[in-house]
């Protein structure tokens, strides 16, 4: 999916990128966004579909191999194969992380035939530290077809989350909030 096109922004940074219902401002533009069904909550929860708001770390870049080459970005990549996993069961110890297929907490199959995880960028939510109940698998993403509500990520057309990506360097945050403020 090609998302419409950038709308320039020379005064932005990606550390200063903001996402807000409907949109991401980052130093490439503003670009149309996916956010979580549940809408954007302070108090994120597991399985309530919001989007945690606040500052959210671009930890790590994810990505299918065999579809997409490597992402052109300064953060940390590694590649997604068909074992990799994220744990979204407050019970279990692995929890929020990444864990291998099968796994015997609940957990959320990263290698997907719909493309949404063809791309990842782990976000640093609930990460430090990992609070049971709190929210797990919070992703920037590929947008599915019409941008539809997400579970609680941030979802770009791909060709946005890769301009956004490139410019991004270690230390960079994600800004969530509600309104334009």
């Amino acid at each position: 999916m090609s998302g419409p096109p950038l709308k320039a922004d020379p005064k932005a940074a990606v550390l200063a990128v903001v996402a807000m219902p409907g949109w991401v401002h980052f130093a490439g533009g503003t670009v149309a966004c996916a956010l979580g069904h549940g809408g954007i909550r302070q108090d994120k929860r597991e399985g309530d579909g919001a989007t945690p708001a606040g500052l959210l770390p671009l930890r790590r870049v994810l990505y299918r191999a065999d579809r997409l080459a490597r992402p052109n970005t300064r953060l940390p990549v590694s590649t997604i194969g068909p074992a990799d996993g994220w744990c979204d069961d407050p019970e279990d110890p692995a929890y929020n992380r990444p864990v291998r297929l099968p796994h015997p907490g609940r957990s959320e199959r990263l290698w997907r035939e719909d493309g949404l995880y063809d791309l990842i960028a782990v976000l640093g939510h609930n990460d430090a530290p990992v609070l049971p109940g709190r929210g797990s698998a919070i992703f920037l993403h590929v947008a599915a077809p019409g941008y539809a509500p997400t579970e609680g990520c941030v979802a770009l057309a791909r060709d946005h989350l890769e301009a956004l990506l490139a410019e991004a360097t270690p230390g960079d945050q994600l800004h969530v909030r509600a309104d334009p403020g």
